[in-house]
């Protein structure tokens, strides 16, 4: 298979890894506390078919993204750092915007820790540099 079929496969991979993953966290595990956090807010928590729409883009791109960083870095590098820039950057502008429930953390943190380290294994192990 030729080097740019691997990577296009690479990322297709990794990506609906991280949707699976994002979907699994987001709706079978923790959007009982999401609705309730933003029932508190007096807001309604979007699950729209155009919002999971936006958000399966978004993972998509963060494969994307996690492809590009590991084609210089390591394994644990290109996994630190997209996770860094895709989730704690996320959750600092929510937690800024008061839209964060803080308890959800605790299972958020290690769970986006595996989804972005399993998205950059994909890209390694399926397109090596």
């Amino acid at each position: 298979m030729n080097q740019p079929l691997k990577s296009i496969l690479a990322v297709f991979a990794a990506g609906i890894w991280i949707n699976a993953s994002e979907f699994f966290r987001n709706t079978v595990l923790l959007k009982t506390a999401w609705d309730a956090h933003y029932q508190v807010l007096h807001i309604p928590f979007s699950s729209t078919p155009v919002n999971g729409l936006l958000w399966m883009v978004w993972g998509f791109l963060f494969a994307y993204a996690i492809f590009v960083i590991s084609r210089k870095f390591s394994l644990v590098h290109t996994a630190l750092l997209s996770w860094l820039m895709a989730f704690v950057l996320m959750w600092i502008a929510l937690f800024n915007l008061s839209v964060l429930p803080n308890g959800l953390l605790l299972f958020a943190v290690p769970l986006s820790l595996l989804e972005a380290f399993v998205a950059a294994y994909i890209c390694k192990k399926l397109a090596p540099v």
